[in-house]
């Protein structure tokens, strides 16, 4: 007859998909009771109605199934009593000094992107998304922090549904899509629902997003700046000291006029700015096969040269673009060697290897 610890054992493969640890490093598995060939397992769900209970279940039977001593399995959910959860919280957070995330410490390994923008409409959401994926198929752990709080499109354009898990107080576990984490107001209201808020609230949002979010062990976050030198975009790099600011702007010169703003505001509170993206640079007709500079060109190179730093890509106009983002695909993961989808493919290799 199998014995109660190979069943532990066995279940230390199992992992909650949210917290993406084991259930039993997480105290999760209550009582096992083994009557004969049947196994019965009582499980602690970490919040009542939890929306992937059916697939933690599935996999507790899936797995104890697959031993020879085991021909039935029976799984009871239960729910963690609430100073379970506070334990639990705590644990997962690890000491938090002077309420700061660790992804907040100098010496946290995470490297930080801002990317941020002089004005909005020149693509800053699409090339943080598919910057983010591009990096999470290099095989990197990624994370989004959407702090475009007025104007959020991340969860949209990345195909993320549905509203974080709350566990505690202070401790929220992100959504995930494509293999990267996020966090965006946009997954706390609907999309028609207006944010009302004044600038201390909009601070106050952003300091819950990277201290109460459990982001685990990031190599990557890119924060997804609103356009401007507004309190949002000042405040993050403030707390983020170690990060670096990844400038978008398009050839337009209305566009490339104001995104150097951006990067002289980094330079004044001494953040490296990790160079200029250039978004819609050219459309590649489908007749001729030519570079159509539809918004002008250089603006780009012409922000770089203002910042002393340089152009790490042209990303070229497509409806594909927009049509994936629209549908919450990506085109660096749903279509890489397209030419937009190959630009950004490309600029992550290209950050990864230098930073």
């Amino acid at each position: 007859m199998i014995s109660e610890a190979e069943i532990r054992e066995a279940l230390r493969d199992v992992m909650d998909p949210e917290i993406h640890q084991s259930i039993i490093d997480l105290d999760m598995v209550r009582t096992i009771q083994i009557d004969g060939n049947t196994v019965t397992v009582d499980i602690a769900l970490t919040i009542a109605g939890c929306p992937l209970q059916n697939e933690i279940k599935a996999s507790v039977e899936a797995k104890l199934k697959s031993l020879p001593e085991v021909q039935a399995v029976r799984v009871k959910l239960g729910v963690m009593a609430e100073e379970e959860r506070r334990q639990l919280t705590e644990r997962l957070h690890g000491p938090k000094a002077a309420a700061k995330s660790p992804i907040m410490d100098p010496n946290s390994p995470t490297r930080i992107i801002i990317v941020a923008s002089g004005k909005g409409g020149v693509g800053k959401s699409t090339v943080t998304v598919n910057l983010a994926v591009a990096l999470s198929r290099l095989g990197k752990h990624v994370g989004i922090l959407d702090a475009d709080i007025y104007g959020f499109s991340i969860p949209r354009m990345i195909g993320a549904s549905g509203a974080p898990t709350v566990l505690g107080e202070d401790t929220i576990l992100p959504l995930e899509a494509h293999g990267v984490k996020l966090i965006s107001m946009g997954s706390f209201v609907s999309e028609d629902t207006p944010v009302v808020w004044r600038g201390p609230m909009l601070i106050k949002a952003l300091e819950q997003f990277l201290t109460d979010v459990l982001w685990g062990e990031l190599d990557y976050l890119l924060i997804d700046s609103p356009p401007g030198t507004g309190d949002i975009a000042l405040s993050a790099m403030q707390m983020l000291p170690k990060a670096k600011v990844l400038i978008v702007t398009t050839p337009q010169a209305s566009a490339f006029k104001v995104a150097s703003r951006v990067g002289h505001m980094a330079q004044k509170v001494q953040m490296p700015v990790l160079g200029v993206v250039e978004n819609m640079s050219y459309f590649v007709c489908d007749s001729c096969l030519q570079e159509h500079h539809i918004f002008g060109e250089g603006g780009g190179e012409q922000v770089a040269t203002a910042l002393g730093t340089q152009l790490l890509a042209r990303i070229p106009l497509g409806a594909d673009v927009r049509e994936k983002g629209d549908t919450g695909e990506p085109i660096a993961v749903q279509a890489p060697e397209a030419p937009a989808g190959k630009a950004f493919n490309d600029l992550a290799l290209d950050i990864d290897r230098s930073w």
